[in-house]
């Protein structure tokens, strides 16, 4: 993925919580704007956890960006 489809995302007003998925299958959630950083040459991230850890991920491993809260959405009954 190309630092400019990441910046396309986290600037997007209203802002809308994503998942990042890298090659290995991980996901890494961004909640809110401020737990994301982009590194001055745009060749990597910080993603910030809510158990208060720091993953840094090099933007070539992007896989996919994906919207909302990750969980699948059940339809009501009538």
């Amino acid at each position: 993925m190309r630092i400019d489809e990441v910046r396309k995302v986290y600037h997007e007003q209203p802002f809308r919580p994503f998942t990042i998925r890298v090659a290995d299958g991980h996901g890494y959630m961004v909640n809110h704007p401020e737990f994301l950083s982009i590194s001055v040459s745009g060749r990597s991230i910080v993603v910030s956890t809510p158990d208060d850890l720091h993953e840094l991920i090099d933007v070539m491993m992007i896989t996919s960006i994906h919207f909302g809260n990750g969980k699948a959405r059940r339809r009501r009954r009538r």
